[in-house]
């Protein structure tokens, strides 16, 4: 799928780092309870560590006790989806809309009204207040 932000592997890798590329590139999971925004609760954006584009408000975001930031709703037409079957199960993978950038996953068991618990990596976002 073309998206509006391309570049090469390299090129990925150069900017964002083994650790970042791993995850957002490779579709990597980081341990849980290690990430910067697991507990992190400030008002401000969450945007793609990617490419920067905005994907979800503070508002949005609950301690699911999960060990990965979590949201029960993303900024419509930023998040894409994809069907992953990997690691002997079905779920549905979370992507930037804008450079193709794996975030982690989304599931149907939240607590809030959505009913959704979007589960991302902390190393795939950026925070901006």
């Amino acid at each position: 799928m073309p998206y509006k932000i391309q570049k090469s592997e390299e090129e990925w890798k150069a900017e964002l780092g083994l650790e970042k590329y791993k995850i957002l590139r490779q579709k990597g999971t980081e341990f849980p309870h290690t990430g910067a925004y697991n507990l992190h609760f400030e008002n401000g954006n969450y945007c793609c560590a990617g490419c920067g584009e905005v994907l979800f408000e503070s508002i949005s975001k609950f301690n699911a006790h999960c060990g990965w930031p979590s949201f029960d709703k993303s900024i419509p037409g930023k998040v894409e989806y994809s069907k992953d079957s990997s690691h002997g199960m079905i779920r549905t993978e979370i992507l930037c809309a804008t450079c193709g950038s794996h975030l982690g996953h989304v599931f149907d068991d939240g607590p809030t009204e959505t009913g959704i618990r979007y589960c991302v990596n902390s190393l795939s976002i950026d925070f901006k207040k």
